[in-house]
């Protein structure tokens, strides 16, 4: 998990860019973006989203000009007949939430996953911006 240890913006605050929308979109409703969690490991980013209820074929991504979009929509009815009552209920909900990748990763080889709720997408990084491990310099 992703933890902030100050104020100042995380690396990948930077290049993902903050969702200032999701706060803004929550109504009286209930209707909330779903939460979404962004992970950086030494190979890759994984981006998290929680979207209890929905399939894997419920979801979209498109990816165009370093911007990755994640969209939803999901459309339900029900209807109940019977010799006096008719009674037809339907809901609706969708999302879209799109994030800015940094030049740093690999787009062809963006894989993403469905299990249990969750979508995770994960992100490759290029092979010159992954963490190198630490070397001495020899001092001539």
């Amino acid at each position: 998990m992703l933890r902030k240890h100050s104020n100042l913006p995380s690396f990948t605050d930077e290049f993902f860019g903050k969702d200032f929308l999701s706060s803004f979109f929550e109504n009286e409703a209930g209707y909330t973006m779903p939460a979404v969690n962004i992970v950086e490991t030494k190979d890759n980013f994984r981006i998290e989203v929680a979207a209890p209820g929905l399939n894997k074929e419920d979801f979209k991504i498109d990816l165009h000009n370093n911007i990755m979009t994640i969209s939803s929509e999901k459309q339900e009815n029900k209807e109940e007949n019977n010799e006096k009552i008719m009674r037809r209920e339907f809901s609706y909900c969708s999302f879209k939430r799109s994030f800015s990748l940094p030049d740093l990763v690999v787009h062809d080889k963006i894989m993403a996953t469905h299990k249990n709720g969750v979508l995770s997408i994960e992100i490759p990084k290029r092979e010159e911006a992954k963490e190198k491990p630490a070397r001495q310099i020899i001092i001539s």
